[in-house]
C-alpha cells in the first residue's frame, strides 16, 4: 500500500461523507446527548458509516468518536482514526466552524490524513513524503519565523472559559474558532501559523489534522514537548501544541512564560 494509495483512499472517503452530509442543513438538525454528555445527530452516524465503509481494510483498525472501542486496533499496525464531526455543537448550531477528519495512523505516527469543512469550502489533504493539498492545490506550513504577529488559532470554548486571557498581551494574534482538527488542518495548510489546546482531547480530534501539519512540513508535539503518539490504550490525549517550523522554540518559551503568570 503506498501513500498515494492512503491519499486516494481519504479523498474518496471525504466525497462520500460530502455527499452524504447534503442531506442534512447545518443549525436545522435535531441531537441528543451522549452519556458523556456530549451532542450526537444523525449526521454524525451517517457520515461515520460512510468513512468506515470506505477506508476501513481487513488488516487495519479503526478508532472513531461514534464506533465502540472494542480495542483490537492495539493489535494493527495501521489504523484509521477519525472523527465524523468534529464540531458537532458548531454544526447543530449553525456556525461553519465543524469538519469530518480522516486521519491514518502506522506504528503511532500520523503518517496521513484529511479535513473536509464543507461550509468553507476547503478539502485538505495530505501525509508524509507527499505534502499537501488544499482543494487541489500544493499548500504547506507557513514560513513564519518571527512569532510577533503569528496568527494562533484557539478553542472558542476555551476563550469563553478564560483560558487565553494570559495569551492576549503577548505579541500573537489569536482567534477563536471552533473544531480542533479544522484548526490544525489550517495550520497544515499554511493558513495560520499555530495552535495549541492544553486540556485533554481525543485522539480522534486531532490525529488527521496532525498528519497533515507533519506532512506540511510542521511540528505537532505534547505540552511537555515530546512527540504526540497515537492508538494508545487510552485514546484521552492531554493536549497539543501545533506551529509552523520557524516558531516551536518562539512558542515553547511564550507558553513556558505565560503558564507562570
Amino acid at each position: 500500500m503506498s501513500r498515494a494509495d492512503d491519499l486516494e483512499r481519504i479523498s474518496k472517503a471525504l466525497s462520500a461523507a460530502d455527499e452524504v452530509l447534503k442531506r442534512f442543513t447545518p443549525g436545522e438538525v435535531a441531537s441528543e446527548l451522549k452519556d458523556g454528555g456530549d451532542p450526537l445527530t444523525a449526521a454524525d452516524t451517517a457520515v461515520n458509516e460512510a468513512l468506515a465503509q470506505v477506508l476501513r481494510g481487513s488488516d487495519e483498525g479503526w478508532l472513531s468518536e461514534e464506533t465502540t472501542d472494542a480495542g483490537e486496533r492495539l493489535e494493527r499496525r495501521r489504523v484509521w482514526v477519525v472523527d465524523p464531526i468534529d464540531g458537532t455543537r458548531e454544526f447543530i448550531d449553525g456556525i461553519p466552524e465543524w469538519c469530518v477528519s480522516v486521519g491514518l495512523v502506522e506504528d503511532g505516527v500520523p503518517v496521513a490524513g484529511g479535513v473536509l469543512s464543507p461550509p468553507n469550502g476547503h478539502m485538505i489533504i495530505g501525509a508524509e513524503g507527499t505534502g499537501v493539498v488544499c482543494n487541489g492545490r500544493p499548500a504547506g506550513a507557513a514560513d513564519t519565523t518571527d512569532i510577533r504577529g503569528a496568527l494562533v488559532l484557539a478553542s472558542r470554548s476555551e476563550v469563553k472559559r478564560g483560558e487565553w486571557e494570559r495569551f492576549f498581551a503577548t505579541p500573537i494574534a489569536v482567534r477563536n474558532m471552533g473544531s480542533v482538527a479544522y484548526k490544525l488542518s489550517l495550520v497544515g495548510a499554511g493558513l495560520a501559523d499555530a495552535t495549541w489546546t492544553l486540556v485533554p482531547k481525543n485522539e480522534w480530534d486531532v490525529a488527521g489534522g496532525a498528519a497533515l501539519v507533519r506532512a506540511g512540513g510542521g511540528r505537532v508535539f505534547g505540552v511537555n514537548g515530546a512527540d504526540v503518539v497515537f492508538n494508545r490504550a487510552d485514546p484521552l490525549m492531554d493536549g497539543f501544541i501545533a506551529v509552523a517550523p520557524g516558531l516551536s522554540e518562539q512558542v515553547m518559551a511564550l507558553l513556558d512564560i505565560c503558564s507562570n503568570r
